[in-house]
């Protein structure tokens, strides 16, 4: 079964594929930090992120009903590139392909982290319409 990208089965999916990956939680012991991904003109993605383990993941219509400490904000063609693992959002931010509220730094200190919570992603069966 695969699941439309952006909705609440879909982060049901992703927030399943976090806590089942041992290359994350080696990954981000030390992480803190919650994370709305937005697609712009669509919805929004929560995550708290919590040493190695997503406490929550929630599909947000309104994007903005939430103020984490990290609001990553792309088009839908640049989220469907990191997904086919063909955009690094880390390297997508560095760039300004990928907006980022936040601090950059405390990213760049855990780039294996994010680059293990895009596996997680890329791990979803995924379709858009």
């Amino acid at each position: 079964m695969s699941y439309k990208f952006p909705s609440p089965e879909w982060v049901e999916s992703f927030y399943e594929q976090i806590n089942g990956s041992d290359a994350y939680a080696n990954a981000a012991k030390t992480w803190e930090g919650d994370i709305t991904l937005v697609i712009e003109g669509s919805a929004g993605i929560y995550l708290d992120l919590w040493h190695g383990k997503c406490r929550a993941a929630e599909f947000m219509a309104d994007p903005d009903a939430k103020s984490p400490e990290f609001k990553i904000t792309a088009d839908m063609e640049k989220w469907k590139k990191v997904l086919a693992g063909k955009l690094d959002p880390v390297q997508g931010m560095v760039t300004r392909q990928i907006k980022l509220d936040g601090n950059l730094v405390k990213i760049m200190k855990n780039v294996k982290a994010a680059q293990e919570l895009v596996r997680c992603a890329t791990r979803v069966p995924t379709v858009y319409e």
